[in-house]
């Protein structure tokens, strides 16, 4: 099964997309993609994928995951996202289960922002989500944006107290990637409550990174958004 999944993206690839991918994902020593392996294949293309083979078993799921090629890992998760959403209580647990087994090659920011809340932020919700604190305080960036783009599923039911909880542990953080992710779900919390971002940043924004205030405020006006972006000396 994963064969033919790999032979679909295979007919999809594009030299000239993947190279355009590999600057994009910052695949360069030293950066945060290194390494990483492109086909050049689009997400949409991606989906259509995942939906054909949606019956692709966690056996042939867990060898396309692990591979060493971007789009197999994400067209594995873009399937177990179909699969998550199409099972019944006992299968979507063994889903999470797998998920969070296989965390390690959820690797890179679209990996994580197109499965972590639809997997594993929907199961743990009105659950014990005490796994988002612990991965929070990882070392690895990849395992502290899942905690915080987890909590996008809980802040489009208008559930915000472990999106701003995770936010604020995650406030210093020094990886650019974890600072938009932060700045990004503030955002999406005021998109529906802007008091509750708001009564955040007042706490907070003379001692956030920039980058997480500027995703934060990019939908206010612009002189709330001077109000807060003013450099903090003046």
């Amino acid at each position: 099964m994963t064969g033919s999944i790999k032979g679909d993206l295979a007919k999809a690839a594009s030299a000239e997309k993947a190279k355009t991918l590999r600057g994009f994902f910052k695949t360069g020593k030293g950066e945060y993609g290194e390494g990483d392996v492109f086909l050049g294949v689009t997400v949409p293309q991606q989906r259509n994928i995942a939906r054909k083979h949606v019956g692709t078993n966690l056996n042939e799921l867990e060898k396309l995951i692990s591979s060493g090629i971007h789009e197999h890992r994400l067209t594995a998760l873009l399937v177990l996202v179909e699969k998550y959403q199409k099972a019944g209580k006992n299968d979507r647990k063994k889903i999470v289960d797998f998920y969070l087994r296989n965390r390690a090659h959820v690797n890179n920011w679209d990996l994580v922002d197109l499965s972590a809340d639809k997997i594993l932020g929907d199961y743990i919700f009105g659950r014990d989500r005490k796994i988002l604190c612990r991965m929070a305080r990882s070392k690895n960036v990849w395992e502290r944006r899942i905690s915080i783009i987890s909590t996008f599923n809980f802040i489009k039911r208008n559930d915000f107290e472990d999106a701003l909880k995770i936010s604020e542990m995650l406030l210093q953080d020094k990886h650019d990637l974890i600072q938009k992710a932060v700045g990004w779900m503030l955002r999406e919390i005021g998109k529906r409550d802007q008091t509750a971002e708001e009564k955040f940043l007042l706490k907070h924004h003379k001692n956030m990174p920039r980058t997480t205030l500027r995703y934060a405020v990019e939908r206010f006006g612009k002189s709330k958004k001077r109000f807060y972006m003013r450099p903090q000396h003046a």
